[in-house]
């Protein structure tokens, strides 16, 4: 035991002081130092040494540089054990050397205290004899409580999840809400503070709960860390310490629990389809319909239109038409033949079962020959449906749609005067999107992209 001391001493004796190491520190060799004593070394160079940044081990002459002194825990530890091996406690009553532990008091004695009518009949031990069982126990009380802190950092985890989605649902129905209340009439907005407010307190009631948890939870964490830290430096000390109140330690961890909470559940009670409790948006959006027909001098190549210029479905290259200036060279495009310049005006298209198309109003003036980038900027007020992205609007930047049912006919309301372009799903009568108010410079007419195996139909205002 004394040799084994005397080599501990020597591997944390520091080369430059020769005593134990204060704030050891090593360098990038592995050899350990006084953080002082490596510090003075350094000062005390030449500068010729000291301006390269990179220096020599005191000991093996190995190059290192100042960045790379970190402290040394470990062996700071290792001090402190051998520091305390060195002032072994000793028996308060009798000032002999406490060797024995007493299993029935769990108490650490001195040889006479076990000779003492106090502890007659106990069951006693040497300390080197009993110490490595109950090192064992609190090991295993270790493992215990870590596999608690994990399965407390999973649930923290899970919470914090669960907030995060709450949070991203509650803007999302945040967003609708606001859009649906957006384009309906001044009565409506009391209605609109009321369901904000009945989902603000939904999602307050949620969070208080989920953060409650996760409040628990980082007490636990907290709590079962220490606990950790205790039994781990309790295992790190002396024989003497580590069996100091090892019981009491021992009871006390493994009657540490973690209480699983009650699942929350994230689903959203506050919904709102203003259009469908309110007002019947069919009926208003067709008091303005106009009867919209196909411009065929408009058409690109690829379009083919029906006799009554209502339907238009995209075909073969057509080389008989008229190169006409009004036509569409690039882009599969075509254009009513309506032109609006003021008032409000309202029109549906078919779209069925079709896999892509683009629907809404551009300005009369906008450029036919070219591949331009339908976007307001450029005149073009437009939803789109694509295989890849699905339901779009044409805005700068693209605006992606979340629709809750497919629209088979798409309604366009349009309010020259304010600047507005709406757009309708006339399948459920919901709304899909309203673009921000513009100023319009010139006549808007209906416009539509047509895509390969999807046919647009412009059904009659009597239909």
């Amino acid at each position: 035991m004394a040799s084994a001391t005397k080599k501990m001493k020597e591997e944390a004796t520091c080369a430059i002081c020769l005593f134990l190491m204060t704030e050891p520190v090593s360098i990038s060799c592995g050899h350990s130092y006084c953080k002082l004593c490596i510090r003075n070394f350094l000062e005390n160079l030449g500068p010729a040494e000291t301006q390269s940044n990179v220096f020599s081990c005191p000991q093996c002459r190995a190059p290192f540089q100042l960045a790379s002194l970190r402290p040394n825990k470990q062996l700071g530890s290792l001090i402190e054990a051998i520091k305390e091996m060195e002032h072994e406690m000793s028996c308060e009553e009798h000032g002999e050397r406490l060797h024995l532990f007493c299993e029935d008091e769990s108490q650490l004695i001195c040889w006479r205290c076990e000779r003492s009518p106090r502890h007659t009949g106990h069951r006693t031990a040497l300390i080197e004899e009993v110490c490595q069982d109950y090192k064992e126990k609190l090991q295993n009380a270790v493992t215990n409580l870590r596999q608690l802190e994990e399965e407390c950092m999973n649930l923290k985890v899970f919470t914090a999840k669960q907030i995060s989605e709450w949070n991203e649902k509650i803007e999302i129905q945040k967003q609708k809400i606001q859009s649906d209340f957006k384009n309906l009439q001044s009565f409506l907005q009391e209605e609109k503070k009321y369901h904000l407010w009945r989902l603000e307190k939904e999602k307050e009631q949620t969070l208080k709960r989920l953060r409650a948890d996760e409040a628990t939870l980082e007490q636990k964490s907290q709590e079962l860390k220490s606990h950790i830290l205790e039994l781990e430096e309790k295992c790190q000390g002396s024989a003497q310490k580590l069996l100091q109140d090892v019981k009491d330690t021992l009871r006390r961890s493994w009657a540490m629990t973690l209480e699983r909470q009650e699942a929350h559940s994230l689903e959203l009670h506050t919904v709102c389809n203003v259009s469908e409790l309110y007002f019947d948006v069919k009926k208003m959006l067709r008091s303005y319909q106009v009867n919209v027909t196909l411009d065929p001098d408009t058409a690109h190549r690829e379009l083919i239109l029906s006799e009554d210029r209502r339907q238009v479905i995209r075909g073969f290259l057509q080389e008989n038409l008229d190169n006409s200036s009004k036509r569409f060279s690039i882009l599969p495009c075509i254009l009513g033949c309506e032109g609006f310049t003021s008032g409000r005006h309202y029109f549906e298209v078919d779209v069925g079962e079709g896999t892509g198309w683009d629907l809404g109003v551009c300005l009369d003036n906008v450029h036919r020959d070219v591949g331009v980038i339908q976007k307001p900027q450029s005149g073009f007020w437009a939803i789109r449906l694509c295989k890849k992205k699905g339901y779009l609007a044409l805005t700068s930047p693209i605006t992606s749609l979340y629709l809750g049912e497919k629209p088979l006919v798409v309604g366009i309301f349009l309010d020259c005067d304010v600047g507005v372009v709406s757009f309708y799903n006339m399948t459920t009568g919901s709304h899909i999107f309203t673009f921000p108010k513009a100023s319009f410079s010139d006549t808007l007419r209906p416009y539509f992209r047509v895509y390969q195996h999807s046919p647009l139909f412009l059904p009659s205002p009597d239909e």
